[in-house]
């Protein structure tokens, strides 16, 4: 079988850390090109891989040697570099948050439909063995109606990782367009999407800058969600986080609590109402610390989208319900009211 060229659009830390060390390890995929505006950072990840390299990303998506791309900028370039592929009859594996805007967002998906190309948002937290397995259980009726729920993401903030520490893109408002929340709550609404198999329709928020004096974004925010059905639940995004990531969501139902990501040992302990706990021992979370990085299924699951004429596990669709969220946090702040997330 002929193999998938790909490209990767920006070669700052989750390019690679993820997308470029999942393409190479991927028999379905041959790595073509990479592209960089910092020229040296291009040549060397190009060297690295032995692939072209380039500082401008129409023209790698006008070089003919590319099948699919990464999207892996600044949240500002997402919508103009996807739409951009899509218009050129190449599929794209865009990073989350989709986009800076609704309107963005909804453009980049009209793309998608007008091309017939594939459209993925790389909402890794969907593929973790632990999120998996609880929402296995809860679809089973295993923990019974939901009550509540709390989940949390934060770190120590990216500039503990990223290719250009303080002085990068995730802390100037004009590229990243939001902070802590686009880079990390937005994870966990989609995770609480998939996890509750229900959509969240009010948001109330605190979003704040609290740590990093350096920058024009959020840092730390904590926000009350309502789903449909009424559950109702916290979420923390987080870069104030100075010792151990924390990734953990506790669900808490009628018939039991789970608690994924809470402990070091079992990502999955499921607390009965009966007093009986049950322990899994599950594969580890992707995590920007530690080992085991370079395979989170998010590009396995691009391939194999594209490869089988498949709607991706995580559209276009899918990326613009959780920035909704993420909008309506930021509304909620702004105005101090409890948001409607259609009302936006």
């Amino acid at each position: 079988m002929k193999k998938l060229r790909v490209g990767v659009i920006g070669c700052g830390s989750i390019a690679q850390h993820r997308h470029l060390p999942e393409y190479r390890i991927n028999k379905n995929v041959e790595l073509t090109a990479v592209c960089d505006i910092h020229k040296d950072r291009a040549d060397a990840i190009a060297k690295q891989y032995g692939v072209a390299a380039f500082t401008s990303f129409e023209k790698l998506i006008n070089s003919g040697i590319v099948d699919a791309v990464s999207v892996c900028t600044s949240n500002d370039l997402h919508a103009p570099a996807t739409i951009a592929a899509l218009e050129a009859g190449i599929h794209v594996l865009c990073e989350k948050p989709i986009a800076t805007s609704k309107q963005d967002a909804e453009a980049m998906i009209a793309a998608a439909e007008r091309s017939g190309k594939k459209l993925m948002i790389a909402h890794n937290q969907r593929f973790v063995p632990s999120h998996i397995k609880a929402r296995q259980l809860i679809q089973m009726g295993e923990i019974g109606k939901i009550y509540s729920f709390r989940t949390v993401f934060g770190h120590g903030g990216p500039e503990n990782w990223s290719v250009e520490g303080k002085g990068g893109w995730f802390f100037q408002k004009e590229k990243a367009f939001v902070g802590a929340m686009g880079d990390l709550g937005v994870h966990k609404t989609d995770l609480l999407r998939y996890l509750l198999g229900e959509e969240i329709v009010e948001v109330g928020s605190f979003v704040e800058t609290s740590a990093k004096d350096f920058a024009n974004v959020d840092d730390n925010a904590v926000c009350i969600l309502k789903t449909e059905s009424g559950i109702i639940g916290t979420l923390a995004a987080s870069w104030t986080y100075v010792s151990k990531e924390d990734s953990s969501t506790i669900i808490y139902g009628e018939k039991a609590i789970l608690r994924l990501e809470d402990d070091p040992i079992h990502p999955l302990i499921v607390q009965y109402a009966n007093g009986e706990v049950v322990k899994y021992e599950l594969g580890k979370i992707q995590s920007n610390h530690g080992e085991g990085q370079n395979q989170s299924h998010v590009v396995e699951k691009f391939v194999e989208s594209i490869l089988l004429d498949q709607e991706p596990p995580i559209s276009g669709k899918e990326g613009l319900k959780a920035l909704k969220v993420i909008l309506a946090a930021l509304e909620s702040e702004k105005t101090k009211k409890i948001i409607k997330v259609e009302s936006l």
